[in-house]
């Protein structure tokens, strides 16, 4: 009897012991959302970075439970290849031209960049940031011209950030988002609205993910109603829930 009640003690113990928290669940975002996601929820470990090689890693099997990227193609890749789920729309952003707070070069529209010795820097082919630089120049008929001014392609936009904050570029293209992170090393240039790429965030739960009730609930939070107003405070633009 005396082992029975000592059994029945211990199932008692384990029964009023607090339950041991889960681990939380992996982030992979793009670098544009440093700043905003942690606000949003502090929880998840996060991993920002180039969204094209954030999916990389996710197809060589990296642990990742959601992904965040700063465009839709390549979690919908993704989606087509049955690594994560049907992405969704999450919020917006806008490209805009930055400068040294000094701005050597004196730039002051985006044409600018056409000049002979002015020294930019831009997203790499395949990183979001880069992919929609690209859009803008062509838009505005000055890709070559300005093209042949780069300096050097990054594979990150806050790689982009930090040249121009460095004053190792007279300019470079990055979110309006970024232009607000280092606001006393750099200066907007504004781009033509004419000439905006579509600028979408998808977000998607990762397949192999052993954490799926949780990665669910972190991409329910980030469409949520307080989440939505912390990006747009963030500077990101409103969702069009119908562009979803």
């Amino acid at each position: 009897m005396k082992h029975v009640a000592a059994a029945l003690a211990v199932v008692a113990l384990a029964l009023a012991a607090p339950a041991v928290a889960s681990s939380p669940i992996t982030v992979f975002a793009a670098s544009s959302l440093t700043n905003v996601f942690p606000k949003i929820d502090p929880n998840p470990r996060y991993s920002f970075g180039g969204s094209n090689m954030l999916a990389a890693q996710i197809e060589q099997g990296a642990p990742a439970d959601v992904f965040a990227s700063a465009n839709m193609l390549l979690p919908r890749h993704l989606y087509n290849e049955h690594l994560c789920s049907k992405p969704v729309n999450f919020t917006r952003n806008r490209l805009v031209v930055i400068v040294p707070s000094s701005n050597p070069a004196h730039l002051r529209t985006v044409y600018g960049l056409t000049r002979r010795g002015v020294k930019i820097v831009v997203g790499d082919k395949g990183v979001p940031v880069g992919d929609y630089t690209t859009v803008v120049l062509r838009k505005l008929h000055i890709l070559h011209k300005v093209m042949r001014n780069v300096v050097s392609k990054e594979t990150d936009v806050r790689d982009v950030l930090a040249k121009v904050a460095l004053g190792e570029a007279d300019a470079g293209f990055v979110y309006r988002t970024d232009g607000r992170v280092d606001a006393g090393k750099v200066k907007k240039i504004a781009i033509p609205h004419k000439s905006q790429p579509n600028v979408r965030y998808g977000i998607c739960v990762v397949s192999r993910t052993q954490n799926r009730h949780a990665a669910k609930a972190f991409i329910k939070r980030v469409l949520a109603p307080v989440a939505q107003k912390k990006l747009v405070a963030a500077g990101f633009l409103p969702l069009k829930h119908s562009h979803r």
